[in-house]
């Protein structure tokens, strides 16, 4: 199994499914990881792993994306920075020389971008898309980056999207996590059959503690990577434009952002006394379970989101632009609610923190609708069919 970041419970969303699918594998299967690091304080992360795995192979990776060397690659080769920032050398000869002297059943890649470590193979592979990254970067460029400076970053997503559809392309199974992400694929690679596995949760792990709300009450933003560019402009879109319009009916409500990599900006808010932060918390269900409700003004496409299926596993009642539960399947009044403008989010937000009976059944619902469709257990049978294919 191949992936870009050690699998962990206690990092980003892409990195809590990798940890739960080898767990869960691993009864069945016997697996050599491949791993790329930032530096050797990940190091903590591998003997967790190795209850699961037979080998865990790290190698390590620039620290920092916008190095010179990374930036004059992206712009003067092949390889988009996604690409560059991701690769080494060292993992590339170490897995050739893995297939070479090992006898491997199947390689699993998760995300287009392992895939350039994999030398010629007979090996069968499977791909699996956490999101659209082309989709990603184009978003965070058209609303954030200065017009004179878009045609120099859309060259880069042009890239992007090259190589998502080669390596597409190359793979003997292809998979995105959700129905629209599939339709986007296909849009790529048309004559590529493309399945489904989706995101999940551990809705056990989520159930087993309980913890007491805060008071005054809190509106959660977390538990998440704020590197992931969604997640800033989220942030950013709830703090500036839907809490202002909270706070004028709800005066001691407060804000409560949580996770890893929490921008400046937001902790200068935090130094004033309008928002709290938490930064790297050890176990996330204390902020589930202490927080009043979720409120996610996601814009940005692409994948499920792991955070909203922990908070709904954890009975957190959630509200989210449709994008933000996009794949979920989930029903508008019934175990969530949407809404699309900050006007709007503000407003579902308000009814449901004035109304603690309908938090209650907006939780309830929503925990039993993702340990119904979304728990670990059950999503990770869904590869038994395709690695005997």
């Amino acid at each position: 199994m191949l992936v870009p970041y050690l699998p962990t419970i206690t990092m980003s969303g892409g990195q809590t499914r990798w940890y739960n699918i080898i767990k869960y594998l691993a009864e069945k299967h016997d697996i050599t990881l491949f791993s790329l690091i930032k530096d050797d304080s990940e190091k903590r992360f591998i003997p967790e792993l190795e209850k699961y795995c037979k080998k865990v192979r790290v190698f390590n990776r620039p620290k920092r994306p916008w190095t010179i060397k990374n930036i004059l690659l992206s712009v003067f080769g092949p390889y988009p920075l996604l690409v560059i920032r991701n690769q080494s050398l060292e993992e590339r000869r170490a897995i050739r020389e893995e297939l070479e002297n090992e006898k491997y059943d199947l390689i699993h890649a998760e995300t287009f971008y392992v895939m350039p470590h994999l030398p010629k193979t007979d090996v069968p592979t499977i791909q699996v898309e956490q999101t659209i990254w082309h989709d990603v970067y184009k978003h965070y460029v058209v609303n954030e980056v200065p017009f004179f400076l878009r045609p120099f970053y859309m060259q880069d997503v042009a890239k992007i999207m090259f190589w998502e559809k080669y390596y597409w392309n190359k793979a003997d199974k292809l998979f995105a996590v959700s129905e629209e992400d599939r339709v986007a694929m296909l849009r790529l690679v048309p004559k590529k059959e493309i399945g489904i596995i989706p995101n999940g949760v551990d809705t056990k792990f989520y159930n087993l503690k309980n913890v007491k709300k805060t008071d005054p009450p809190r509106v959660l933003y977390g538990v998440t990577n704020f590197e992931w560019l969604q997640n800033q402009e989220a942030t950013e879109i709830l703090i500036k434009k839907v809490w202002p319009q909270i706070k004028k009916k709800l005066p001691s409500v407060k804000v409560w952002i949580v996770g890893r990599k929490i921008p400046e900006w937001v902790k200068r808010e935090a130094e004033k006394g309008e928002v709290e932060v938490t930064e790297n918390i050890p176990d996330a269900r204390d902020a589930y379970g202490a927080a009043t409700i979720m409120v996610a003004p996601i814009k940005g496409a692409g994948g499920t989101r792991l955070k909203i299926l922990e908070a709904m596993a954890a009975g957190l009642p959630v509200v989210s632009t449709s994008v933000g539960v996009v794949g979920l399947n989930l029903t508008d009044g019934k175990n969530v609610l949407m809404a699309d403008t900050p006007e709007e989010l503000a407003e579902k937000a308000t009814i449901l923190l004035k109304d603690e009976e309908l938090r209650k059944i907006i939780g309830q619902s929503g925990k039993e609708h993702v340990s119904k469709y979304f728990d670990w257990k059950s999503i990770v049978k869904l590869h038994d069919p395709i690695y005997e294919e």
